[in-house]
């Protein structure tokens, strides 16, 4: 069976009803028609080269209970409620943090000795929110950066680029730019779940596709990978509540 040429891989968001949806969209060559893969990485959506954006959204739009259900048949679990208020406890790379809220003359947060410190001038649970996620997004780029970085040059290949996003519905993406997207609520995990995830988008270097060579350097950068994928699925409902 001849292999379909990809053009691009990029990441997408749209909004279905009362959601909004991100998904990868794999431009092919070759390809005739759109094709949908929901499974634990989010929808990912297969569509011919030259085909318009706003007609692969059409066909999204078509198949909007499709996708919406599918989606919820993988995030079928209870996200945990915060309560940004004193005393709370936030995960951070695997472990637990007390948050700690005080007044301040301006909103800063700094992690010490398993505290997130948050000195807020109006300290709502609102501006709480605000300024503790504005410290995790900071976080976050700083470790999945340096993971990514270190990763890549364990295995033989040139660091990529590395945003962080704000993705629910996937931990990464890789496009054909050699642009690597994680999502920044990715650093709540243990550092075993997040380098899965870093390898996994570096895999994508290679090989832009989920085909056996792909899950090959997969396993290669990251030996545990089936096991880790296996807990990061049944946990990740623990990273998404803010």
């Amino acid at each position: 069976m001849r292999r379909l040429e990809l053009v691009s891989r990029d990441l997408h968001r749209i909004a279905l009803g009362e959601k909004t949806i991100d998904y990868v969209l794999a431009r092919r060559r070759g390809r005739r028609g759109v094709g949908l893969k929901v499974d634990s990485e989010g929808l990912t959506v297969n569509a011919p080269a030259a085909m318009p954006l706003s007609r692969i959204e059409g066909f999204l739009r078509e198949s909007e209970r499709w996708i919406v259900r599918k989606l919820g048949e993988w995030k079928a679990k209870r996200v945990p409620d915060i309560h940004w208020r004193d005393g709370e406890t936030l995960p951070y790379l695997g472990d637990a943090v007390v948050l700690r809220i005080a007044p301040g003359a301006r909103n800063h947060v700094d992690l010490a000795e398993g505290e997130l410190r948050a000195s807020v001038k109006e300290p709502t649970p609102a501006a709480v929110e605000r300024a503790v996620v504005a410290w995790y997004k900071r976080a976050a780029l700083a470790h999945l950066a340096g993971r990514a970085f270190t990763l890549a040059r364990i295995a033989g290949l040139v660091p990529p680029r590395v945003a962080i996003s704000s993705a629910r519905s996937r931990w990464g993406s890789c496009n054909t730019r050699r642009e690597v997207r994680l999502a920044w609520r990715l650093v709540k995990a243990r550092p075993a779940l997040i380098d899965y995830v870093v390898c996994h988008e570096l895999a994508h270097l290679r090989h832009m596709n989920h085909s056996r060579a792909f899950w090959a350097e997969v396993e290669r950068q990251c030996p545990a990978y089936r096991e880790l994928r296996a807990e990061l699925a049944a946990i990740d409902h623990l990273y998404r509540a803010f």
